[in-house]
């Protein structure tokens, strides 16, 4: 535990309505606001930010980087390795939101992430977030909410309203070629885009697998700090990989599943 200060519960106690769930349908994301109080917020950055310093493994600095690792500090299912985090990651209160918004009953966790813009780090290019899973239904869905509050000279989470009804768009991993690619596929498709100008820490947006979406630099001098969660519906099954990354995937996320069966490894409990 990296805190002794008692943790809010944060059970399901935050509503979606018809409207706000339409929209998501729609648009293949959606802002909603004041997910967590500031009480909780608080509380909770303090053992997130703690974890996510301890288990960084990123030490180069910032030019040996390449636009991938500029892009972000990227630190992976800190749920299972801080109890604090556990909390925080498992929490009804997100869980019943990502089922609401999707048209389901339950979701299991595929994986948290902690992703850290440093003062100066690189824009995030345009890309997909499912090219990485090997899950066989389009229902899923990230939580991306900063701990802190931000606007958008510290990297504000960008999307292509309604670019979510393409699906997979190929073996494109977050870098210079997807930059390329699919930006011109937004372009080309006329999608609007969307960026709020302020998120407050505990507000969170929550956008479908395969949203296109980048993000600017941070041009600011304090980190932005983001806390991620991504979901699935109950009853996915495991596909076979399109892509190394769906492979190393397939090992970590999903504990080497066999192609066909039901995701529901310890990993990927049901929240």
């Amino acid at each position: 535990m990296s805190t002794s200060i008692a943790l809010p519960t944060l059970g399901a106690s935050y509503s979606v309505s018809v409207e706000q769930s339409a929209a998501y349908q729609k648009d293949g994301h959606i802002l909603l606001r004041n997910i967590l109080s500031e009480e909780e917020m608080a509380v909770y950055r303090e053992v997130i930010v703690d974890a996510a310093d301890r288990y960084n493994t990123e030490k180069r600095k910032m030019e040996d980087r390449d636009t991938y690792g500029k892009a972000f500090l990227q630190i992976m299912n800190l749920w299972e390795v801080d109890e604090a985090v556990k909390k925080f990651t498992l929490a009804k209160r997100f869980a019943k939101i990502a089922a609401d918004l999707m048209g389901v009953e339950r979701v299991r966790l595929y994986h948290d992430q902690a992703l850290f813009k440093e003062p100066g780090g690189g824009h995030t290019p345009w890309h997909q977030d499912q090219y990485y899973w090997p899950i066989d239904t389009s229902n899923t869905i990230t939580m991306w909410m900063p701990l802190v509050d931000i606007d958008v000279d510290m990297g504000m989470l960008t999307f292509a309203s309604g670019s979510q009804e393409l699906g997979f768009l190929g073996n494109l991993a977050i870098s210079d070629d997807s930059e390329a690619q699919l930006g011109n596929i937004v372009k080309e498709k006329g999608y609007p885009i969307s960026q709020p100008a302020i998120m407050k820490a505990g507000d969170a947006t929550f956008h479908a697998g395969w949203t296109l979406h980048c993000a600017p630099g941070n041009k600011s001098a304090q980190r932005r700090e983001v806390m991620t969660i991504i979901f699935m519906a109950d009853g996915a099954e495991v596909i076979p990989p399109k892509n190394q990354h769906q492979e190393a995937d397939l090992k970590r996320w999903l504990m080497s599943k066999e192609i066909g069966t039901l995701i529901d490894s310890p990993l990927n409990p049901i929240i």
